[in-house]
């Protein structure tokens, strides 16, 4: 990666690289990851050991996540569509030899026609204390959040965005409220009969008063 004339690529993929212990892994790693970004127009996928595990081998270096999410799930019951497609081109000469000059491909594709997704978020303040992980770091996450799929659009993800954004912000590292109770604190309902088909068609709810503005930061 330090060689100055490496040309660009699409995607770049790292698999067990960053957990080596050497004497500054997270530097090293930071250094690494915007070096890749550098390289790459479209998608950077790396992994880590996590320091959530019942064994660490001591050759290892093993990450801790000051910041964490759940899965996201659909606030209401989704259909998937299936659709047949067919790709009327070979993309190699292994392939236009394996289909003995037909260039017909046969696939699926699933979509939905609209679905409300909700995750929720943790950002531990006594490990972004260990990692370094500053106020700046944690606006310019927000800040991402809300546009990280601006700048990577694909025909699989359509017109997927995120919508809304709520941040209970703690007096203190310990928090001064259990997460389960604020997140219960934030509710949605439709406003529309029929299926839905737009954001419009639901309300989102903070103790429930309808929220007008987001992202809304929320002080406990």
């Amino acid at each position: 990666l330090e060689m100055p004339d490496l040309k660009k690529v699409d995607i770049a993929v790292i698999s067990g690289a960053l957990s080596y212990r050497i004497e500054d892994n997270l530097s090293h790693a930071q250094t690494m990851i915007k070096r890749l970004f550098d390289l790459t127009t479209n998608t950077v996928s790396i992994n880590f050991l996590t320091s959530y595990v019942d064994f660490q081998d001591k050759k290892n270096f093993h990450y801790s996540s000051e910041q964490m999410f759940t899965f996201a799930r659909s606030v209401e019951p989704v259909v998937a569509l299936e659709h047949s497609i067919t790709r009327m081109a070979v993309a190699t000469e292994a392939e236009a030899e394996k289909q003995s000059g037909d260039n017909r491909t046969m696939g699926r594709k699933f979509t939905i026609p609209y679905g409300l997704y909700r995750t929720h978020g943790f950002v531990s303040a006594h490990l972004a204390a260990q990692t370094g992980f500053s106020e700046e770091d944690l606006k310019l996450f927000w800040e991402s959040l809300q546009k990280m799929f601006d700048h990577d659009r694909s025909a699989a993800r359509g017109l997927m965005s995120p919508r809304g954004l709520i941040i209970f912000e703690h007096g203190s590292a310990l928090g001064t409220a259990n997460a389960v109770t604020l997140f219960e604190r934030v509710t949605s309902k439709r406003a529309t009969e029929g299926p839905a088909r737009e954001f419009s068609d639901y309300q989102i709810l903070l103790d429930g008063k309808l929220v007008t503005e987001l992202p809304k930061v929320v002080r406990v």
